[in-house]
């Protein structure tokens, strides 16, 4: 087991939701850590913490000139996220991003961690099923979700630098992260503001595949520590039960928001989907219904989760129940307070 003391890591996105957990762990585990971001947006909270904040934009590679230098881990959790926006915007802010990150690095061959998603396995961009899924099983570019393809095609250039010997590197695939500052609860709970008819695929039957942003980061510390976790690939997701349907309750009963569902059947929404992707996606409109969240919500992805428990050793530590009540002190306290509600 790897020890933390002094080695410099390099945390990439830190002001975002996932690395404002992650950064004060790795802290409080003994890391020396520079955070990048895009905005100074988030960078006084890091700067608190003692963390050292860089500015840069990794799309544009001479403002990470030299920034990879003597860093002894390098945590990429930057990319575009969001189910909107041009093909461009995806491939520049997950795959071209990723590559000028890459490029900047020396000659000290890091640990480089990339934060992917199990989308790169297919989750949302998909209609079959991805349940039981395994790291080694079959996968491919789905043309359906940006997102994910770009996911898929940066997983193969990190493990390409992997096998040249220029880092050492570990893939993380977390599934839909909740936690308080998630999309999963924000952007749930938005809906539910402007409509009490809330769209459900399929009636919200499937597993919603949730994994409480704390223990995912226990699975990352887990497999900075393994060296037995270089050049692999890990599913991380709770062994939470709660349907879409479930969770989705539970959202609108802190939010104090009482909602009727409205069913659409998968075939309905995908097509919907498909519509609105090849029609006003290219003109960079926003729109609710895209086959990203489609074949998100409207499918069975519960993957298998069994490597990442067996090689490292991890295990859902806080509870559904547990998590949820974190949400909802969050969501009163703070959220709906900034919206004044």
């Amino acid at each position: 087991m790897d020890s933390a003391t002094g080695k410099k890591v390099l945390v990439t996105g830190a002001g975002g939701f996932i690395g404002s957990f992650l950064c004060p762990r790795l802290v409080k585990e003994g890391y020396a850590v520079t955070a990048l971001d895009i905005s100074e947006t988030n960078a006084q909270r890091l700067r608190d913490l003692g963390i050292k904040v860089v500015i840069a934009d990794l799309t544009k590679p001479e403002s990470i000139k030299g920034i990879c230098k003597d860093v002894d881990i390098i945590i990429h959790l930057a990319a575009w996220l969001g189910p909107w926006g041009k093909q461009k915007r995806f491939y520049d802010g997950i795959y071209v991003s990723t590559q000028y990150l890459l490029d900047a690095i020396k000659d000290n061959r890091p640990h480089f961690v990339y934060f992917s998603s199990f989308c790169a396995a297919g989750a949302g961009g998909r209609t079959d099923h991805l349940r039981y899924h395994r790291e080694d099983d079959y996968e491919f570019r789905t043309g359906n979700s940006y997102y994910g393809d770009y996911k898929y095609d940066t997983e193969r250039l990190v493990y390409q630098y992997h096998d040249k010997g220029k880092i050492s590197a570990t893939v993380i695939r977390p599934s839909n992260v909740i936690g308080p500052g998630s999309i999963w609860v924000t952007n749930t709970i938005d809906v539910m503001q402007k409509s009490a008819k809330y769209p459900m695929i399929d009636n919200g039957v499937y597993n919603a595949s949730l994994v409480y942003v704390e223990n995912l980061v226990d699975g990352v510390m887990l497999s900075l520590q393994k060296e037995a976790a270089r050049g692999r690939t890990y599913h991380f997701r709770d062994d939470y039960t709660a349907t879409w349907r479930q969770y989705t309750g539970d959202l609108s009963a802190i939010a104090g928001k009482k909602i009727n569902i409205s069913d659409i059947p998968f075939s309905a929404a995908w097509g919907l989907g498909t519509i609105n992707d090849k029609l006003l996606r290219p003109l960079g409109a926003k729109f609710e219904i895209c086959r990203n969240t489609v074949g998100l919500v409207g499918r069975a992805n519960d993957v298998d989760i069994s490597r990442a428990q067996t090689e490292l050793g991890w295990k859902t530590r806080v509870s559904y129940a547990e998590a949820m009540d974190i949400i909802a002190d969050w969501v009163k306290n703070v959220y709906l307070k900034k919206q004044g509600g």
